[in-house]
């Protein structure tokens, strides 16, 4: 560690507090965290919107969603209960 070149990137630049000096980010580090925190709120987001019925007991969660069988399956179940 010894204060060589190339650790901790800026070559002494940042803030120093209580002894610790903090470099300042790379501009590509900035801007591919910021990226990444956008995308992981869009996600909880969507799966909060998708989750939310079953959450506050709204829905079931072995309820399913909206019919996306294009109608499949269906017919079987007459079928059985026409020969009973």
């Amino acid at each position: 560690m010894g204060g060589g070149h190339g650790h901790g990137g800026g070559g002494g630049h940042g803030t120093t507090y209580k002894g610790l000096t903090m470099h300042h980010p790379k501009r590509w580090h900035t801007v591919t965290g910021k990226g990444l925190c956008a995308i992981m709120w869009f996600w909880v987001l969507y799966r909060a919107k998708q989750d939310a019925p079953v959450i506050l007991g709204w829905r079931h969660p072995w309820d399913g969603h909206e019919d996306h069988s294009g109608g499949h399956g269906h017919e079987h179940e007459h079928e059985h209960e026409a020969a009973h």
